[in-house]
C-alpha cells in the first residue's frame, strides 16, 4: 500500500500514511476544507449563504 500524500510505501505505526508528517498534512487538509464536497442542493446552499451573512467579519 502506498502513502495517499506522498506515494511512497507506508509504515505500520502510520498506516495508511508513511509518516506522522503525511498524516498531519492530510488532517490539515480536511481541517482547512481542502476536501469539502460543494453542495449541490439549492437549500444547503441557500442555508449555507444565510449562515455566512450572520457570522461576524474576521479581523485580520
Amino acid at each position: 500500500m502506498t502513502c495517499p500524500t506522498c506515494g511512497r510505501e507506508t509504515d505500520q505505526k502510520y498506516r495508511p500514511f508513511c509518516s506522522r508528517r503525511c498524516a498531519d498534512v492530510d488532517l490539515g487538509n480536511w481541517l482547512t476544507g481542502k476536501y469539502a464536497l460543494p453542495a449541490t442542493d439549492p437549500e444547503s446552499l441557500e442555508k449555507a449563504a444565510e449562515e455566512l451573512e450572520q457570522q461576524p467579519p474576521k479581523a485580520h
